[in-house]
């Protein structure tokens, strides 16, 4: 039985020796039986942490042909490719014959003898896989922070990726410190952990040294929000490609192939695309550039298995369904009183507002949990009106926010980023690629709208466009591909929170307006108090396990309460038909379920209905009194 250090550090003599041993039984199946190997593997307690990831370890610490994993997005899909499944190579001195495995290789080995009735055609799937967008820095840092893997620079790969040099990096650390103004228009705000400092440090201070030749500023690397770092990379599946989606997050283990034969070829093809005839070639030169770039840049991983991911929370299970569901039953106990902190923490970001703070918490739990014909049901809009527009509250409130959730992108609606960011997802048929866009986003990643931005002007095509986009996301949970002679629908599942000054000009499932308790001479000095880590460490992981569980637990409700709810219903049109709609008891529901699960209660009680009454009470009266105060408000 081969060894930790055997299976992960040479994968492919592990799958080798299967495929000899195979030859002499031809039915032995020994491509399932080498994937089970690997399954089997990773089962054993922490063995995922042995394997490198290519989220946090440089390329050029990785062993070519080892085994590394990979968090990700499948960002586009490819179309499927050829291989040598099996080949026969030739000695050149001896003559002799050797039956030789392809699979989960790149390159074939020398002497290979085309004329051999032994080889076997096989086809695989490549994926174009991106790291999660938008994965916040309290995520990178505890997923690194947890690894044992061991790794030691590669001594027999010399990537040609060029490295910024030490005065480069100081001056991209203040381009970061500059006001959002100042940097590109479709960047968000720096994160809080670019404002404060981190342990960015950590993950990077094994940086390759500058002197390389190339460059990768000439290869879009598609990333679908700005400004995000860490590798792309080609995954090449070999089985049950169609279980996977485009937008589907995994955690991908596989074999690291980084030849350079690849960068290479890649090389000859673009010099000789000039020349060559057309119709003797398929691929136009733009689309063998994406599709084959340089392995030091994209590298490309073989995959044995592929864990799709409910969550990217590093503080919760990520192995198996078993381990989720342990967590979760040992979590329930803690959440009221979790959630009681969580409230008061809220409620002093929001400037005294504990019913704005409720709100915040059922908003940052909720998610689509299902799909009634067009319906996308779970999802919960918020609005977050009246938001002070001094001392930059909105980012701050960003910023808490980003280091609670594990993905996030804040989005301020200027006239300039709405008339000039991409932010659908569009075909290019000239490279036989999706160009990524803003909105090409993970489930359940926060996405923080700032209307506080918005300035007179006019909305240009593209502007008008996105406008249309970001409402569509917000009431069907859907984002509209475009693919130029037509358009097709990808659902999402993306939290939306919108906080403006009025009420917002995009739809949203609720609307609350922010009641300061903070006397406006007093609100600089106060904002100014608002710290992001004001809670302790520990005190910060166990708020972001509480929101990820709230969010992951299961929920129902008894025929007895689906009963008592219809029948409160028919009462409250009794009274006053005006009083509720279909709508706003579609919107109680949703309320009353957020509330029972972020108390850590899996079915709806009548305590929980008649708070969920009250709370939405409580909500439409201050709307009410903020209307007749404000009669411009809707």
């Amino acid at each position: 039985m081969p060894s930790t250090h055997d299976w992960i550090d040479s994968p492919l003599v592990v799958i080798e020796d299967m495929f000899a041993a195979s030859q002499n039984s031809p039915n032995s199946g020994w491509e399932a039986k080498a994937v089970e190997f690997f399954k089997e593997r990773l089962k054993e307690k922490d063995a995922h942490t042995w394997v490198p990831s290519l989220n946090d370890v440089p390329l050029h610490y990785l062993k070519p042909n080892s085994l590394v994993k990979f968090r990700c997005l499948i960002q586009d899909m490819f179309d499927p490719e050829f291989y040598m499944g099996v080949y026969e190579t030739v000695d050149s001195s001896t003559k002799a014959k050797t039956l030789r495995c392809g699979k989960y290789k790149d390159v074939t080995e020398c002497g290979v003898d085309f004329s051999s009735t032994n080889t076997v055609t096989a086809e695989r799937q490549t994926f174009y896989c991106v790291p999660i967008p938008g994965e916040n820095s309290w995520v990178k840092d505890s997923f690194a922070a947890s690894s044992q893997a061991r790794v030691i620079p590669s001594t027999s790969y010399v990537p040609s990726r060029q490295k910024r040099s030490y005065e480069e990096d100081e001056e991209m650390d203040d381009m970061d410190a500059q006001p959002q103004k100042q940097r590109e228009p479709q960047s968000g705000p720096q994160s809080p952990s670019e404002h404060l400092g981190n342990n960015d440090s950590k993950r990077l201070e094994t940086e390759a040294p500058s002197g390389s030749t190339v460059s990768s500023s000439h290869i879009n690397l598609n990333f679908p929000l700005p400004g995000e770092k860490g590798p792309s990379c080609l995954v090449k599946v070999y089985e049950n490609w169609d279980c996977f989606k485009l937008n589907d997050t995994l955690e991908v283990y596989g074999i690291l192939s980084v030849s350079p034969a690849l960068s290479a070829l890649a090389d000859e093809k673009e010099a000789s695309s000039g020349v060559l005839d057309p119709t003797e070639s398929m691929e136009t030169a733009e689309e063998q550039r994406v599709h084959s770039p340089p392995a030091s840049l994209v590298p490309r991983l073989h995959m044995l298995y592929a864990a799709p991911l409910q969550h990217n929370n590093p503080l919760l299970p990520v192995i198996s369904s078993a381990d989720d569901s342990a967590f979760l039953s040992s979590s329930l106990g803690e959440m009221a009183s979790v959630r009681a902190e969580l409230l008061s923490y809220f409620t002093h970001v929001l400037l005294g507002d504990a019913l704005s703070a409720e709100y915040l918490i059922l908003h940052l739990i909720s998610t689509v949990y299902s799909r009634r014909d067009v319906l996308p049901l779970g999802k919960f809009t918020l609005n977050l009106s009246g938001c002070p527009t001094v001392s930059s509250y909105t980012e701050r409130l960003y910023q808490i926010i980003q280091q609670l959730v594990p993905s996030s992108y804040y989005l301020g609606m200027s006239l300039q980023n709405m008339n000039h960011m991409q932010l659908v997802p569009k075909k290019d048929y000239v490279a036989n690629r999706l160009v990524s866009g803003a909105l090409q986003l993970a489930k359940n990643t926060s996405l923080f709208l700032d209307e506080t931005k918005l300035e007179q002007g006019q909305l240009d095509t593209t502007g008008v466009r996105n406008v249309t986009a970001l409402g569509n996301l917000i009431s069907w949970q859907k984002v509209d591909y475009d693919f130029s002679y037509h358009q097709m629908e990808f659902p999402c599942n993306i939290n939306v929170l919108i906080v403006s000054e009025a009420r917002s000009l995009l739809p949203s499932d609720c609307q609350v307006h922010v009641h300061s308790q903070v006397v406006p001479s007093d609100m600089e000095e106060y904002l100014g108090s608002i710290h992001i880590h004001s809670q302790a460490f520990s005190q910060l992981n166990k708020l972001r396990i509480y929101l990820s569980v709230a969010r992951l637990l299961d929920y129902s409700i008894s025929e007895e309460l689906t009963k008592a709810v219809e029948d409160d219903f028919v009462d409250m049109r009794k009274d006053d038909p005006q009083s509720i709609s279909a709508e706003d008891l579609h919107r109680l529901l949703v309320v009353a379920r957020l509330l029972s699960l972020s108390l850590g209660q899996t079915s709806l009680s009548r305590d929980m209905w008649l708070r969920a009454k009250d709370l939405e009470a409580q909500r439409t009266s201050r709307m009410e009194q903020h209307t007749c105060v404000n009669g411009n408000e809707p």
